[in-house]
């Protein structure tokens, strides 16, 4: 096997996004070396690179799942408070659970942006985190309906905008996810830049 051989360039790039700049060297080359001498000898080309997309994406895994945790544990809170203590009106509740959900994408999107200096670090967190959080987001809600599906919590739930709204929000928040995360980004990418001696600032 050639020692030249490379993985898929975008799968490094990703790795660029999910680490921090000073720690983007040491790691690529671990993986590289273990690609080209273990893997690619082992799989083939074929194999190694899904070998290769599979370690990138579990440092993006592991960068977001604090935050999806926290993310669906908002998500479920709010569930659980409008079916156990319903109400006609949901302004206060809407604006609370807004803000906090924005607070903690932007900031899962701000950190990683922000080590790594680029802006794509902020959209493609924001998205991770919303993608990760929403099967717990699924499955917490099935737990609830589990424990609660009396008549009263069935008529919240009704009123609350039903079962289908629950289920679907979920995957409707990933879009703004990347919105938001996309402003973390220029933000956390731009602040990044501050750290970087004028020289190296082009």
């Amino acid at each position: 096997m050639s020692h030249d051989a490379t993985p898929p360039a975008w799968a490094e790039h990703l790795l660029r996004l999910a680490v921090g700049a000073g720690e983007f060297d040491h790691l690529s080359g671990d993986l590289l070396e273990q690609y080209r001498v273990t893997v690619l000898p082992a799989r083939g080309p074929r194999g190694a690179d899904r070998w290769y997309v599979l370690q990138v994406l579990g440092f993006v895994w592991r960068g977001a799942r604090g935050w999806a945790l926290l993310f669906a544990l908002g998500f479920l809170a709010r569930t659980a408070f409008d079916w156990l203590v319903p109400t006609q009106h949901f302004y206060d509740r809407a604006l609370v659970t807004t803000i906090t959900s924005a607070s903690i994408l932007f900031i899962a999107a701000f950190w990683p942006a922000w080590r790594s200096g680029s802006v794509l670090a902020g959209p493609l967190f924001g998205l991770a985190t919303t993608a990760l959080a929403a099967p717990l987001q699924i499955a917490g809600t099935l737990a609830l309906l589990a424990i609660w599906h009396d008549p009263g919590t069935q008529a919240a739930i009704s009123g609350s905008g039903g079962l289908d709204e629950v289920f679907a929000l979920p995957f409707l928040v990933m879009l703004p996810a990347i919105v938001i995360g996309t402003i973390a980004g220029l933000l956390g990418a731009a602040l990044a830049s501050l750290r970087r001696p004028p020289a190296l600032r082009a």
